[in-house]
Formats: C-alpha cells, sequence, structure tokens
C-alpha cells in the first residue's frame, strides 16, 4: 500500500482540496487527513476569467502557474505523501471536438515538490474516444466496497451523486469483482449543478455561492424554465456523457428577468431535475443515493433532489466518507492505479471503447 496526496480543483473554482488515501490502487486501506486553501476572491476571479479558454490563450498562463502555485503550498503540508494525484485546473472540455484542458503543468509541481506527481487524467481517454470524464467512478466502486465491508451499506446497487459545478452521478453494482468488469460502474454527468447558481451570486450579489441555499429556500423555482432547460439535447443523448462546465448558457438566461430569490430556486432546482432525469435512465434504481461535492451543504439542493428523485437521498457521510473531499482521495487513489498500470476508466464509464490507464508520471529529476 502506498500514501498517496490526491488534490482537486473544480469548477465551482472555490479552492483546492487535499486529502491523504493508503491504497494499493485497488482497495481502499484506510484514509487519512486533510485541508483546504480557499482561492481569494482576485484568483477565483482570475481563474474565472479563463474559463472556456484553450492552450495558448490569453488568461490560461497565469491561470496555470495559479495552480502549480495554491497546490504546492498545499502539498508542502503533507510530508508523508510517496505520490502526488494533480488534477489540475479545467478549463475547457469539448471531448468531442478541441478535447480537455486542464491547466497546470505536474511536472513543475513535481520539481516544487520534490516528489512524484501523476497528472494529466483525462487525456489519453478522449484520445481513444471516451468523454474524459467522470473520472471518479472507479474510485466510487472502491468506496462502495470499504463501505460495506464496514457494515456501513448494504450489498445492493447505490448512488454517488457529486455535486461540484457540474453534477455526475456513480451507479455502482458492489457485486462485481473489480470497478472495470462490465456493468460494476455506470457513470455520466447530470446537468449543471452548483455552477449557475455560484454565478448568479457572483453576477447580481458579488457572493461566491448561495451559502447553505438560503437564498433559493426563500425563493420559488420557475417550473416552466426547468421544463424549457429538460429539452436541452443532453438530456436525450445515450449514457455515458460528459459536460463543460457553460454548456448549459440558456439557464441563466432564462431567470434573467426572475428575482434574486426565484431566480435561485429555479436554478437549484433545475440541477435537481436533471438528477432525476439521469437516475431515470440507469438499468435499475439505486437504493440510495450518497451526495458528496459541495452542493450537500446546500440544505435548498438537497430538498430538491428528495422531492424529486424516486429513491433516498443522504450525505455520503452516512456511509462513513468524506464528501468534502471525496473527489481529491479520487485522485490519490487514481495516482496509485497509473503508477501500476491499471485502467482509470473504461466503456460504462466515459464510453471509451475499452478499459483506458490515463495519467502522466512526472518524476522530480526527471522533468517528465
Amino acid at each position: 500500500m502506498l500514501q498517496a496526496l490526491g488534490m482537486m480543483s473544480g469548477t465551482s473554482l472555490d479552492g483546492v482540496d487535499a486529502a491523504m488515501i493508503e491504497t494499493d490502487g485497488r482497495r481502499i486501506g484506510g484514509f487519512g487527513r486533510s485541508a483546504y486553501r480557499a482561492y481569494s476572491g482576485n484568483e477565483s476571479t482570475m481563474l474565472h476569467s479563463a474559463l472556456g479558454q484553450w492552450p495558448g490563450g490569453p488568461d490560461v498562463a497565469e491561470a496555470a502557474e495559479l495552480s502549480v502555485a495554491a497546490h504546492a503550498a498545499l502539498a508542502d503540508d503533507f510530508p508523508e505523501a510517496q505520490l502526488i494525484g494533480y488534477h489540475g485546473q479545467t478549463l475547457a472540455h469539448d471531448p468531442h471536438g478541441r478535447g480537455t484542458h486542464q491547466a497546470g503543468d505536474g511536472a513543475a509541481l513535481a520539481r516544487r515538490l520534490d516528489r512524484p506527481v501523476v497528472w494529466d487524467f483525462r487525456s489519453e481517454d478522449v484520445r481513444q474516444g471516451g468523454e474524459g470524464a467522470p473520472l471518479a467512478p472507479f474510485f466510487h466502486w472502491a468506496c462502495a466496497e470499504w463501505a460495506m465491508g464496514q457494515g456501513l451499506l448494504p450489498r445492493a446497487p447505490v448512488a454517488f451523486l457529486n455535486l461540484g459545478g457540474v453534477g455526475n452521478l456513480t451507479w455502482v453494482d458492489p457485486s462485481a469483482s473489480a470497478p472495470e468488469t462490465e456493468g460494476a460502474c455506470i457513470a455520466f454527468d447530470t446537468g449543471p449543478a452548483n455552477a449557475p447558481v455560484n454565478d448568479l451570486m457572483r453576477a447580481r450579489r458579488g457572493l461566491l455561492r448561495d451559502e447553505g441555499g438560503a437564498l433559493a429556500a426563500a425563493g420559488t423555482p420557475d417550473e416552466e424554465v426547468i421544463t424549457r432547460f429538460l429539452t436541452h439535447p443532453h438530456f436525450a443523448r445515450p449514457l455515458p456523457k460528459s459536460l463543460d462546465r457553460d454548456a448549459f448558457p440558456d439557464l441563466l438566461a432564462g431567470v434573467a428577468e426572475l428575482a434574486d430569490a426565484d431566480a435561485a430556486a429555479t436554478l437549484t432546482h433545475a440541477a435537481a431535475a436533471a438528477v432525476a432525469a439521469g437516475v431515470a435512465l440507469l438499468p435499475q434504481a439505486p437504493e440510495l443515493v450518497l451526495v458528496c461535492g459541495g452542493g450537500r451543504h446546500n440544505g435548498a439542493m438537497m430538498a430538491a433532489l428528495a422531492a424529486r428523485l424516486p429513491c433516498r437521498v443522504a450525505p455520503v457521510e452516512e456511509a462513513g466518507l468524506d464528501g468534502d473531499m471525496l473527489e481529491a482521495q479520487a485522485f490519490g487513489w487514481l495516482a496509485v492505479r497509473v503508477l501500476r498500470g491499471l485502467s482509470t476508466s473504461g466503456p460504462g464509464t466515459t464510453g471509451a471503447p475499452g478499459p483506458v490507464c490515463g495519467g502522466r508520471i512526472s518524476h522530480p529529476r526527471l522533468g517528465g
């Protein structure tokens, strides 16, 4: 077993998560300590300005430098880490067009930390014809296996719902022998999650988020806007499928004339409706949807999910897991898999034609 540090900065643009995990790349041996570094308002604004840009774009170099510096500062607090999994900052994602773009040089991070870094997890999957996202599903399968071993989950299909800037859902069958086994994992992006609400709060109130969902809870969702939103072509696409953070510009436009609280409520319920549309595509309804990511702290979002889904919804802590750090832990676990040549994605999770071992390994003294 290795002690790996996973690091993640998502499309919510709020900060960097870092979490230790002990693993051989197959099973979870244990979870270690974690930490968070928030982006300042100026840093978040700068990253926001780089969204949608590809390598060579006017704001990309600055965003990449910030990503490396912020991750290095946080990783310095984890000298016990033998290996670093570094996701970088997603700026653009167009798997069937220009590809996928995560800003940040893992080789530079390896040199700064003097430790090996696994990074660029998505590009190989896209190169082989996959969506390049989501990448946490194989880890979700390992989490379900771990939780069942602890007596915290029944041996029945469950789903993990990550609510970051974009929502993604993983259905796992714990009876499978490994996550790459056919039918063990089905995963896809459900639709927008926190990003539209965050953008609304930034534009209208100069805030980073609707803290706790308080504003949305005071409003009334506009169901006509949500119905129109659900006609977007994404919802008719077969599984698996992925999204760019800004794939739904008409959604924000649809709430432009609504009062702040009603706009926040509409965007929050739209995210929940997108999840419900995704659950309807699963081969079997899960007994439980375990919610992780920042969205589970949003009381209005959790209430909307409970109202719109046909199964029980609970924070992932019910299964003994840390919903704030699950994605960071995932990239530590995935880093060990890459180091050992194991697959990180496959047909059921990204639509790649076969199992894919993505990721690049940079050693501090080799610069590769």
